[in-house]
């Protein structure tokens, strides 16, 4: 007699998925145009960038009435405003943003960030004071990765908590930019360690907006078809999402966060380098807000403090929005403790509305 009470089951799977198992696919593909981009609103909107985007767009429309009433009372549109914060302010911390964005989507963060972009800043300008930008642009770049993967293998191989490694390690990297460069600041000079090219590379100006912006684009869209279309951004996600259910499926959570972090540390690098040729100098110990406002970008932009979640677009326009907020407040002549109020004010309220759109989710 054949024992048919178990026929309904489904087979239980005793060997692990292949790591193509995990992809961002939605099975049931919408045709049509209105209906694509219907889906693709509620795919953004699942990762909490819709919401912030809209509310950009209204304040930036608020902003641009008020500047064409107000006239030069408040000369948001001017073009010297708009290459300063569009060009220059916005891109410089959306790409943090987009830097501690994955990093926290693969459930870790780096509170070295800042000290990070001091060291690898004061590098690059002594390289290149030394040998030319062209040997400084990489020593920038591999300092800022060196740092973050000795920062992310202290992480994955003593297990204690990022929050608590990447702080300590923070005051290390300060002190160490101290010991390398002395108290006083490294100084760009010109036709020596910067030249036209070099301008023109990482701080052109070309009118309504200057080379900043361009880099973000590029980084940006790179950022985006690696961590929404790529395999190794699904496995950031589903690292950060749930680290054992990765691992049962041949993911290694030690190599992606590894590789989060060596990301995180090569856009460190950039804009340590877009610092230092806009500025012309580095001043030791001066870069430690630059921290707390990327992963301010990133937590405004949708990104969830658990890991998990996030969307490079909501990390650029969660960047936008803190910088708009910002300018808004000094082209209106608001005292300066005013912007530390209201910036904390959107990080308190953005992580209050992304828990709730994780527990919506849930």
């Amino acid at each position: 007699m054949t024992d048919t009470k178990n026929n309904d089951q489904p087979p239980i799977l005793d060997v692990p998925l292949a790591t193509e198992a995990i992809r961002q696919v939605r099975p049931d593909k919408p045709k049509g145009l209105v209906a694509t981009a219907l889906d693709n609103l509620q795919y953004v909107r699942g990762r909490g960038a819709l919401e912030i985007g809209i509310i950009f767009f209204l304040l930036l429309v608020a902003f641009s009435v008020t500047s064409v009433v107000a006239g030069n009372q408040f000369p948001f549109l001017s073009q010297q405003n708009l290459s300063a914060v569009i060009s220059q302010s916005i891109p410089v911390l959306a790409l943090l943003g987009i830097a501690a964005g994955i990093l926290m989507i693969a459930g870790e963060f780096d509170l070295s960030l800042g000290a990070n972009l001091g060291f690898s800043a004061i590098v690059f300008i002594r390289v290149s004071e030394s040998f030319g930008w062209g040997f400084g642009i990489p020593a920038a770049i591999a300092s800022a990765m060196g740092i973050a993967l000795i920062n992310g293998l202290i992480v994955v191989l003593t297990r204690i908590p990022s929050f608590i490694a990447t702080l300590g390690m923070g005051f290390f990297w300060t002190g160490a930019s101290i010991f390398v460069n002395g108290t006083t600041a490294a100084i760009l000079t010109e036709g020596k360690g910067k030249d036209a090219t070099l301008v023109a590379l990482f701080a052109g100006d070309y009118g309504f907006f200057r080379s900043q912006l361009v880099w973000l684009l590029i980084i940006g869209l790179l950022a985006w078809a690696f961590l929404h279309r790529h395999r190794r951004g699904n496995h950031i996600f589903a690292v950060g999402g749930n680290e054992a259910a990765a691992k049962a499926i041949s993911i290694n959570p030690v190599k992606v966060k590894l590789m989060a972090f060596a990301i995180f540390g090569a856009l460190v690098g950039v804009v340590s380098i877009l610092v230092a040729v806009r500025t012309s100098s580095m001043q030791p110990g001066t870069t430690g807000d630059f921290t707390l406002m990327a992963i301010a970008a990133a937590v405004v932009g949708g990104c969830s403090l658990n890991g998990g979640r996030g969307s490079v677009i909501g990390m650029i326009i969660g960047a936008a929005l803190i910088q708009l907020v910002q300018n808004g407040l000094i082209l209106g002549r608001a005292p300066g403790f005013y912007i530390q109020l209201f910036v904390g004010l959107i990080i308190v309220i953005a992580a209050i509305f992304n828990k709730l759109m994780e527990g919506k989710a849930s």
